[in-house]
């Protein structure tokens, strides 16, 4: 049936997605693949909520389980309850994975946290986070990518490439979780045969 063919399709879709924004924001919490950092309480603030993790990560894979399993479901009743419980884990997923996302852009334009001189001596802090009255922000200003943040080394460039790599994978698992609820709305409605001219609306 349709429905269940497309949510095979979006789980097996949604697996690669989840592991790599898991796998960026593990390299996130480890500037310079050093624990060290970490331990310090010396890593961007927006890399320790861990998004890629529990967000876009775990919750996104206990809904591709659910998916895989959908497809076994036999009888109308069966098919509809079992729709009904997608609509609300593809829900679920919409909103971790946008979440992340959006956690993922925040980090993205605010800037890494970093070791950097100031004019009382070097301190840390988020150096090159937008000042509404100074200049744009460092992403539209490569020449501060190397010439501020002393330690980590090169964590401008870590960041930008982990947080941006997040933001598209967490984006596209929010379109395509997006799609499952729609998806999944479809199947509730219509029933297991819409796609066979069969379609069984609910009666009143």
């Amino acid at each position: 049936m349709c429905v269940s063919r497309c949510l095979q399709c979006v789980a097996v879709s949604l697996v690669p997605l989840a592991i790599v924004c898991m796998l960026s924001n593990i390299l996130l919490l480890l500037p310079e693949l050093k624990i060290d950092f970490l331990l310090e309480g010396h890593v961007t603030r927006e890399a320790t909520w861990a998004t890629g993790l529990w967000g876009s990560g775990f919750l996104v894979l206990l809904g591709v389980r659910a998916f895989m399993r959908s497809s076994n479901i036999r009888g109308c009743c069966a098919f509809r309850s079992q729709m009904l419980s997608q609509v609300f884990l593809s829900s679920v997923c919409l909103l971790a994975a946008g979440f992340c996302c959006l956690v993922s852009a925040t980090g993205l334009s605010q800037g890494p946290l970093c070791f950097y001189n100031t004019t009382s001596g070097c301190t840390w802090g988020v150096p090159l986070q937008p000042q509404p009255d100074s200049y744009p922000g460092y992403l539209y200003n490569r020449t501060l990518w190397s010439g501020v943040c002393l330690k980590p080394r090169g964590v401008v460039q870590w960041n930008v490439i982990l947080f941006g790599v997040m933001v598209g994978a967490s984006g596209l698992q929010t379109v395509l979780c997006g799609a499952n609820v729609f998806n999944s709305l479809l199947g509730l409605i219509l029933g297991p045969g819409f796609c066979h001219n069969k379609v069984g609306p609910v009666s009143v």
